[in-house]
């Protein structure tokens, strides 16, 4: 008897990644991708045209398949299943003066964290549907269904798509998590703050699946499992355990750790979602991560292993130069319309290697800025798994390690989000009562830093550069306007 093949997939903001791999071992069989249209608005048809495409010739050869997707995107379609509108990704940031109005309408942050884990920022779905109600009033009376970018794909997989509305939406509590109305705590849809956030619209939800449900089948017979949301699919690739702590370096940063009891953070710094196996995901994300170094390379006209190779001939610290690395505004801290900027900048500091060093530190001094953000919410932290685009880079492994002050895992260069959708179709498919066990991944181990002393003072020189422009209390709190300067953004 053959062995039975399941198939994950990573619906990203940039691109669609599948892997085929044996339901048993875990072993990656076949892999595929295929590139989406670049922008923070896309079309959710170019999600579905991707998927098929890097698909093509391998979903119809697996036993089950789950789907990933990038949190919090609003996918809104009508009565006939039809988008009304291009998807807003999670990236948008015309909706952070919405998130501001909601947070204050519902009674401030503590109000929202008791609620729903989390207090909403531009990302979170339910400030884009504040946003299209007060924007685009008369496709908001169109829209019948809210869908999330792996609900709309698990939707597509099921047989559902434009003229044709059924079967039944799903999702799953990891990606629901990510909403603002709906409750890691309850296990619950918060109906009424999807009216506030819709100026009263309830439009239909999808159907929250536990975390080893079926949403059902393709039409050719497949078994779909419930998917779930990116972060929450990358921990389940992973397998990750107590005190591992997750550092993701991709488009975005994000810094999460598994907890057996839900988050709920009034500072607005940790968002407290779900996971994919029952369980919670405390995280913490950032907007700029792994373009920092691209657009870094891309200023210095060199490619990026020559930036790395630039950035490896400066000594640690940059001799005091620091980059803040807010390229596309920031999130954590919430500062959406915040720009990059460079300090300390002296003739001896005015160098290739030493621009290219400080563009490695910042944004990884940003993500211990994170990581501190669950510490102070009382998650341990034994190690650091790295992935992500950018932890292939042995020079950011090394830097992190110094950085963060404790040993940093570099697990092989796998796509884990299409792998933990693997894992969660094989779970589905066997019925069992926990997910199966695939082995470890590791290709490097960076031991705690024996001078610990010079991560310390990077991450100082940091927060002083960060302080001087924007207030010292700003790191994770609601700030949005520079003291020295107000500056407009966004579409709004």
């Amino acid at each position: 008897m053959c062995a039975a093949k399941v198939a994950g997939v990573d619906s990203s903001t940039q691109s669609c990644k599948v892997v085929v791999c044996d339901a048993d071992t875990g072993e990656i069989l076949h892999q595929a991708h295929a590139p989406h249209p670049d922008g923070t608005e896309v079309a959710p048809e170019a999600w579905w045209d991707a998927l098929c495409a890097a698909g093509d010739g391998l979903l119809d050869q697996v036993d089950a398949i789950a789907v990933a997707g990038q949190q919090h995107g609003l996918v809104a379609l009508d009565a006939e299943g039809r988008p009304v509108r291009d998807a807003l990704l999670w990236n948008d940031i015309r909706s952070a003066a919405a998130a501001d109005e909601l947070i204050l309408e519902l009674g401030g942050a503590q109000a929202w964290a008791d609620a729903v884990g989390s207090v909403p920022v531009a990302a979170f779905t339910v400030a884009k549907l504040r946003w299209l109600a007060d924007h685009e009033p008369e496709l908001a009376d169109r829209t019948a269904r809210i869908m999330l970018p792996h609900d709309y794909l698990t939707w597509r997989l099921r047989g559902g798509g434009p003229g044709t509305p059924e079967p039944e939406p799903t999702t799953d509590r990891g990606d629901a998590s990510g909403t603002g109305y709906w409750s890691p705590a309850d296990c619950e849809y918060r109906k009424d703050l999807l009216a506030l956030g819709f100026r009263g619209r309830t439009p239909e939800l999808p159907r929250v699946l536990e975390p080893a449900e079926a949403a059902g089948r393709t039409p050719a017979g497949v078994l779909v499992a419930a998917g779930t949301g990116d972060n929450a699919g990358a921990a389940l690739g992973l397998g990750i355990d107590d005190g591992d702590v997750v550092v993701s370096l991709g488009t975005s940063g994000t810094v999460f750790a598994r907890s057996t009891v839900p988050s709920a953070d009034a500072t607005a710094a940790v968002a407290g979602f779900a996971d994919a196996t029952g369980a919670f995901l405390p995280l913490v994300c950032t907007l700029n991560a792994a373009r920092v170094l691209e657009y870094a390379a891309e200023l210095l006209g060199v490619d990026l292993v020559t930036l790395e190779s630039l950035a490896a001939q400066a000594p640690p610290g940059a001799d005091g130069l620091v980059l803040l690395p807010y390229l596309s505004g920031e999130r954590t801290p919430n500062l959406p319309h915040a720009t990059g900027s460079l300090h300390g900048l002296r003739p001896e500091t005015m160098r290739p290697s030493h621009i290219a060093r400080a563009a490695f530190e910042g944004m990884l001094c940003n993500m211990a800025e994170a990581l501190d953000h669950l510490r102070s919410r009382g998650t341990g932290v034994r190690r650091i798994l790295l992935i992500g685009g950018a932890a292939r880079s042995a020079l950011v492994a090394g830097i992190a390690a110094q950085i963060f002050g404790v040993p940093v895992t570099v697990p092989q260069p796998i796509e884990y989000v299409a792998l933990g959708a693997a894992r969660q179709a094989a779970w589905a498919l066997n019925g069992a009562a926990e997910p199966p066990t695939w082995p470890a991944r590791t290709a490097a181990e960076i031991p705690a830093p024996a001078a610990p002393a010079i991560g310390r003072r990077i991450r100082a020189e940091y927060q002083r550069a960060h302080g001087d422009l924007y207030g010292s209390s700003s790191m994770g709190v609601a700030t949005h306007v520079p003291r020295r300067r107000r500056r407009r953004g966004g579409h709004d």
